[in-house]
């Protein structure tokens, strides 16, 4: 490993947050535009001319869905993707999001004027990326919907709590990242045993809602759009009565996914002392390349762990191409990530599931990793 930049955490955007879909038939040629403009407003740290521009959209004839999800909602997709391709910082990335949010905030506030239901909007605990949610929560409010919207990192327990005073009719539950998917699977579970249906939306629950499947969710969308439309399709599926998590994935039976994720803190510290005794030029790192190196250790084995949780390979891997794009963008060789994985396969030799997906791992940055020149006669 080597002193990366920060993949997808708290501090940096990494994948697009807003799901990218092709362009939507509601949006036009108007509202390209305006997101053109916006995000010259935005990569200039300029709030007050996006606020401006959101404010004109609307004044020139677009709707506020549209404005919502073909302007806003374009830019922060566009944010993602240059904040990925090392075009933006990190300071840039939260200058732009705040902007973003800022420009919601201009949206005219509106009151539900038919009895649609009540519905709670949250992120999974320890989601931090909260603007999907917010897109969700306004969308739902221009279409009738009462709604309780409570942002980032919500305690499944508070959750509970607060479904139970506000009387909520469905509860829709973002998630950006697939390390959430365990904490998600709680969620889902302890509203389902409240009664109340379930529906998720978000990149953690893949492209297909595969993972929404999975884990026993009464509905996915994969967007804002859809899970309005889904909504005003009809009531939600009733919830099954109160499970465990072992009767949706019996292969959390082998333990794997336990003993790894309670093990996390301790396959990272050994991962890297090991890496400092392999590469002697870590020795040479500053406190700050050393700091970066461990948090993508504790990346990659959340993200193994996640992988173990759902038993699928996809989890894993696409972070790690992902990643190894991540490095190439910023001068950085993929093969770096390589040893890494070697010295975790080496501590979870005794787990089958996992070293497999490690394996899986090596075949994906394949295609990232130059073969090294062969010795000369």
């Amino acid at each position: 490993m080597t002193a990366a930049p920060a993949t997808d955490r708290e501090h940096g955007t990494g994948r697009p947050l807003v799901p990218t879909r092709p362009a939507s038939p509601h949006g036009d040629e108007r509202a390209r535009e305006h997101a053109d403009r916006l995000w010259t407003a935005v990569r200039a740290a300029d709030e007050y001319s996006a606020v401006d521009l959101v404010t004109n959209a609307l004044r020139g004839g677009l709707d506020a869905e549209t404005v919502l999800l073909d302007v806003i909602g374009a830019v922060q997709r566009k944010v993602g993707v240059e904040w990925a391709a090392n075009r933006m910082s990190v300071a840039d990335e939260h200058a732009a999001t705040a902007i973003n949010d800022r420009a919601i905030a201009t949206l005219p506030v509106h009151r539900p004027t038919t009895a649609r239901g009540r519905v709670t909007v949250a992120c999974v605990d320890k989601e931090w990326h909260a603007l999907p949610a917010r897109l969700l929560a306004e969308v739902l409010r221009l279409r009738g919907w009462q709604v309780d919207y409570l942002g980032a990192q919500v305690p499944t327990a508070h959750l509970v709590g607060r479904i139970h005073r506000a009387g909520s009719t469905v509860v829709c539950l973002s998630g950006s990242l697939s390390t959430r998917l365990p904490v998600a699977h709680a969620a889902v579970t302890a509203v389902q045993a409240t009664g109340v249906p379930v529906m998720v939306g978000g990149r953690a629950f893949g492209a297909d809602g595969r993972y929404a499947r999975l884990l026993g969710a009464d509905a996915w969308a994969f967007d804002a759009r859809g899970a309005a439309d889904r909504l005003a399709a009809g009531p939600l599926p009733v919830p099954r009565p109160p499970h465990q998590a072992l009767d949706d994935l019996p292969h959390l039976a082998d333990q794997e996914y336990t003993l790894v994720a309670r093990c996390a803190r301790s396959l990272v510290r050994r991962t890297f002392q090991d890496l400092e005794q392999r590469l002697p030029a870590m020795r040479d790192y500053t406190d700050e390349q050393r700091e970066r190196t461990a948090e993508d250790l504790a990346q990659i084995v959340d993200f193994l762990a996640a992988a173990l949780y759902v038993d699928d390979a996809d989890v894993f891997t696409d972070f790690l191409a992902w990643t190894a794009e991540v490095l190439t963008a910023r001068g950085v060789p993929a093969h770096a990530v390589l040893p890494g994985l070697d010295l975790l396969e080496e501590q979870l030799r005794d787990f089958p599931r996992a070293c497999g997906l490690i394996a899986d791992g090596r075949d994906a940055l394949g295609p990232f990793v130059r073969p090294r020149s062969a010795p000369a006669p």
